[in-house]
């Protein structure tokens, strides 16, 4: 296996990505620059997204080094090359495949693939992945999450999908090392990006930063 691609920095320090779907990507960079000033600065722009990778490329350019813009529900090994090409910092994937997660490893680049079973948890960290992602994390909920963890405590779960501002803290509570949020986060201001909107959308990310910030502490305190 190629050396492993390290967390996303910036993910690793918000323990936050912001998944950014829409049915295009007019408003997304509205939202990204909203996410930001509020302190999210993991950002995944799903391929779902009419004009995704011209998003991502605006975002990162507009944004700087200091926000990580990242491409979602990255299924295939030529979408991966596409995301690549486009300046992706990192990959985000609903399932496990090999041809993605290398496709990324190989260039020193992230890959959070979608798993839910031990056995899929296990072959997408065998294949190279950064972290895997929970998905869809509802489904079982923290629980399902704490029991995939007690035989697979060295892999590290992000916890997306029917996840919510005000769940986020279960889930890092019950072992996640960070949580996705998509539109329980955005609540439409990708579609109506209106002042009102973004300025709601800011608040937002920082009450969900500072609940992810008051687990931290309370791990600290009790470590």
């Amino acid at each position: 296996m190629t050396e492993r691609p390290a967390l996303t920095p910036q993910l690793g320090r918000t323990r936050v990505m912001a998944i950014l779907r829409s049915a295009d990507a007019s408003g997304l960079p509205a939202v990204a620059r909203a996410l930001a000033a509020g302190g999210v600065s993991c950002l995944e722009i799903t391929l779902t997204t009419a004009g995704a990778l011209d998003a991502l490329a605006a975002v990162r350019e507009e944004l700087g080094p200091e926000v990580a813009v990242g491409a979602g529900t990255v299924i295939t090994g030529e979408q991966a090359r596409d995301a690549l090409a486009a300046g992706a910092e990192f990959l985000v994937a609903p399932v496990v495949d090999t041809d993605v997660i290398r496709n990324a490893a190989d260039r020193g680049i992230p890959c959070y693939p979608g798993a839910w079973t031990p056995t899929e948890v296990s072959q997408a960290w065998g294949a190279g992945a950064a972290a895997v992602k929970l998905f869809p994390a509802g489904t079982g909920g923290p629980a399902h999450l704490r029991h995939l963890r007690a035989p697979l405590p060295d892999i590290p779960l992000v916890a997306v999908g029917g996840v919510g501002i005000d769940e986020a803290r279960d889930y890092l509570d019950a072992g996640a090392c960070a949580v996705g949020i998509g539109s329980p986060l955005l609540r439409g201001a990708d579609r109506d990006p209106t002042p009102q909107a973004l300025d709601a959308l800011t608040a937002r990310a920082r009450t969900l930063l500072d609940a992810v910030r008051a687990t931290a502490r309370v791990g600290e305190a009790s470590a």
